[in-house]
């Protein structure tokens, strides 16, 4: 039972953590303007993504980890989330 939920949080992070990395790659070419204009589905999938990463995000954004162009807070969030995730997911897995 203790496995089973354990491996949910893992895969609960995953997913958590791929739509952070999904949310920085489309702002990265969207920004290079390779959008298409008024096509619902990118609009809908960036709209998503944008809420689901952003109010994580916006924890790390208060620290100065910009340099420069060069925003360093997509890095720094999933760090830690795979860090205190890989520390939680370890406290709940049985021995």
């Amino acid at each position: 039972m203790r496995q089973n939920i354990a491996d949910f949080v893992a895969a609960l992070i995953l997913v958590y953590t791929i739509c952070i990395v999904g949310w920085v790659v489309l702002q990265l070419v969207f920004s290079l303007g390779v959008r298409v204009p008024y096509n619902r589905f990118v609009s809908g999938l960036m709209d998503f993504l944008r809420d689901v990463s952003n109010p994580y995000l916006q924890l790390f954004r208060r620290l100065p980890l910009q340099i420069g162009p060069l925003d360093l807070t997509p890095m720094v969030a999933i760090i830690v989330l795979q860090v205190v995730g890989g520390i939680i997911v370890g406290l709940i897995s049985p021995g």
